[in-house]
């Protein structure tokens, strides 16, 4: 029979999770191997390099650039406070003088004789990595970071929005065609992680917000409310920096769409449990799916993530990640040896996919196979 390697959204009952938290770059690491892990854990630390404040004192005190080094009140290594006199002419009899004052709290990185030109290095930023999920660390990459190991059950979605949350999780709607509404989400639910059916508004999303939630998972969402969410059109960029108080999961495509009944019920049985979840996402070039990661006590959890997968084949349920079809999900009919040209001109492998009764050709590289486990 024929297949095609397809990689596709996990939705694993027990897994053996890994999680590289590194730093962006070289630091200190602070745990070692085999550390029990907490989500809020930190992990490890470094700085920052502060940010570069260049000041044209020539310019400022109307002189030339190498009579610069009379007029400094500092040196070079000098730590200074924002509004301290860094520079200052002598004046006319000890009047009518000139300052230059420093605009930031830094250091004093260097001082130019050629441009009269003065350096400021604001102070260092530091960055802290945690560890993002419960665990325990099975490997230390010296001055960078860790692996975080976790047993875990673990969902990827289609797409998601805003970086890294923890909470716990609380289901909202009953069943997996059920809409969340506005009126379903309440302030007593600030900090937790609620799981959806078919649908997410955009009234209730605003909602959720206000409300300090930190994630929702939900099968469905409507493309140009991403406008209204972000300020901005999405387009192809990744997903996982923007500033929002709520991370959003879609698990299946845009639109209302029912959310699969395996993760449905896999979500549903961990109801109340602590989770992490990462909105982050990107389609092209290298693939990033969100993902929501549910700790889970058992000494017999398979490493299900380092299964070889086979791929789609006739019969394999698929989705497809692009449009006109997107995040909708169908059965393979068949896996055409011949190449196919399509609008665009291209010629390519395609698959004969069944989606609601109907049969449609979609090229291969715009499917995914649905994993169940």
């Amino acid at each position: 029979m024929a297949h095609s390697y397809t990689p596709g959204l996990k939705v694993l009952k027990k897994t053996l999770f890994r999680k590289e938290r590194i730093l962006p770059l070289k630091g200190k690491v602070l745990v070692k191997k085999g550390d029990n892990l907490s989500p809020e854990t930190i992990v490890a630390s470094t700085s920052l390099p502060g940010n570069v404040q260049m000041l044209k004192v020539n310019n400022i005190l109307n002189i030339e650039p190498q009579d610069v080094k009379n007029c400094l009140l500092v040196k070079e290594g000098d730590s200074v406070k924002k509004g301290d006199k860094i520079a200052e002419t002598p004046g006319l009899f000890g009047m009518f003088k000139s300052a230059v004052d420093s605009p930031v709290d830094g250091t004093v990185e260097s001082i130019s004789d050629t441009t009269g030109r003065v350096v400021l290095r604001e102070a260092p930023m530091p960055v802290e990595v945690d560890a993002y999920v419960s665990g325990e660390v099975g490997e230390v990459i010296e001055n960078e970071g860790i692996v975080v190991n976790s047993k875990a059950s673990f969902i990827q979605g289609i797409f998601g929005i805003a970086g890294e949350k923890q909470g716990n999780l609380e289901l909202v709607c009953k069943d997996p065609s059920e809409e969340l509404t506005a009126d379903k989400i309440t302030a007593e639910m600030s900090g937790k992680i609620l799981v959806g059916g078919s649908f997410l508004s955009l009234e209730a999303y605003k909602k959720a917000m206000s409300c300090n939630v930190a994630g929702i998972v939900v099968g469905g969402f409507n493309y140009y409310d991403l406008k209204e969410v972000l300020g901005y059109n999405l387009g192809v960029a990744i997903t996982g920096t923007e500033k929002l108080t709520t991370a959003l999961i879609v698990t299946e495509g845009y639109g209302s769409i029912p959310m699969s009944k395996a993760t449905f019920e896999l979500l549903q049985s961990h109801n109340g449990k602590n989770a992490s979840i990462n909105g982050a996402t990107q389609i092209r070039a290298g693939v990033i799916r969100p993902e929501i990661v549910v700790p889970i006590e058992s000494s017999d959890v398979d490493d299900s993530s380092s299964n070889v997968q086979e791929g789609i084949q006739e019969g394999s349920l698929v989705r497809v990640i692009r449009s006109p079809n997107f995040g909708k999900i169908g059965t393979v009919t068949s896996l055409p040896a011949e190449l196919h040209k399509m609008e665009s001109e291209t010629m390519v492998r395609v698959a004969e996919i069944n989606i609601d009764g109907k049969d449609h050709l979609i090229p291969r590289a715009n499917l995914e196979m649905v994993e169940l486990q």
